[in-house]
């Protein structure tokens, strides 16, 4: 693994919990991202179903170089490169992407692969951090199992963490967590207070 990949999964790991913005448009998620960073998030991701995201990216990362900045829902090399020239510092996609796994390998940029199986999961995080989605479907239970036969890996649990339930999927062992509407819909400030008073 490539020094910037490092570091960019050991601010992940402060992180804890890094949300995901995904807005109608790129005005929107601006808005959103500008209030989260108001609030002291040093990670989030945008995600490529916004339209207007490489825009979003590339102000973001000129602008705010202090925030560790991924693109969401990274689904094809095209994506990944487009979001590479943005200047995003990790990629995510929902399911396993080989496909784009030589253009972040190239880049040296972190990867973050979905899965749900135990198989699946083990991929992933053999190349730094897996995520579990949808988390929900098993729930804490199902992630504690994984851990069993996979101690030491990473894995961030998105898809039904809540602001409420974050601390949970944390003290059952995600690495990360990952949490979309719940905490971007309505009072964002007050939500992430929330989430900071839970997770610590």
């Amino acid at each position: 693994m490539t020094r910037p990949a490092t570091e960019v999964i050991e601010r992940l790991r402060l992180a804890r919990a890094t949300p995901t913005v995904r807005e109608a448009d790129a005005d929107a998620a601006d808005r959103v991202a500008r209030t989260l960073a108001g609030c002291g998030i040093t990670a989030f991701e945008f995600t490529a179903t916004t339209p207007g995201w490489e825009r979003l990216v590339e102000t973001w990362s000129r602008e705010a170089p202090e925030v560790t900045l991924g693109l969401g829902t990274v689904t094809s090399p095209a994506v990944a490169e487009r979001a590479l020239a943005a200047g995003a510092q990790f990629l995510v996609s929902p399911f396993q992407v080989p496909e784009v796994r030589p253009v972040a390998d190239a880049a040296g940029t972190l990867l973050i692969e979905g899965g749900l199986t135990p198989s699946e999961l083990r991929t992933a995080a053999g190349r730094g951090v897996a995520k579990l989605f949808p988390a929900h479907v098993g729930g804490i239970p199902y992630l504690k199992s994984v851990l069993s036969v996979l101690p030491g890996a990473r894995i961030a649990a998105t898809g039904g963490v809540t602001v409420d339930n974050a601390a949970r999927w944390l003290a059952a062992g995600a690495f990360l967590v990952s949490i979309g509407s719940d905490l971007t819909t309505g009072d964002v400030a007050a939500n992430v207070a929330r989430l900071r008073e839970g997770i610590g």
